[in-house]
């Protein structure tokens, strides 16, 4: 998932390259056209193309799970505030100690006190 600015065919041949059976979530911009193969061999980009079209850009965003994103960015924020936005260990294996202590707190914490949402009609 990201956001639009890496909506081009460039990003998501490379996912694709990279590993082929990754699902890419990336809104494509407002002024995206469907590829040259759209009509035999659609590409992921070709088809959030034509789900937009057909459904609007809150409807791909619905059907595509893309509100996700934003609670990543959530948890990412939580962890940056809490524990810091550069490890402080020097070397790899004491930064991924670092790291999942650091998850273990977030998590810790939220479980805690996450606030309960209602909503009243």
């Amino acid at each position: 998932m990201a956001d639009g600015a890496y909506g081009g065919e460039p990003v998501y041949r490379a996912v694709t390259a990279h590993s082929p059976e990754a699902e890419v979530i990336i809104p494509p911009r407002a002024v995206a056209v469907p590829s040259d193969t759209a009509e035999c061999a659609p590409t992921q980009r070709d088809r959030h193309i034509q789900m937009i079209t057909e459904r609007g850009r809150l409807g791909w965003q619905r059907a595509a799970h893309y509100s996700w994103r934003a609670l990543a960015e959530v948890a990412m924020l939580r962890y940056k505030v809490l524990i810091g936005r550069r490890p402080r260990a020097r070397t790899l294996p004491a930064q991924k100690v670092e790291a999942a202590i650091g998850c273990k707190v977030v998590n810790a914490m939220t479980s805690l006190s996450m606030p309960v949402s209602r909503k009243f009609a």
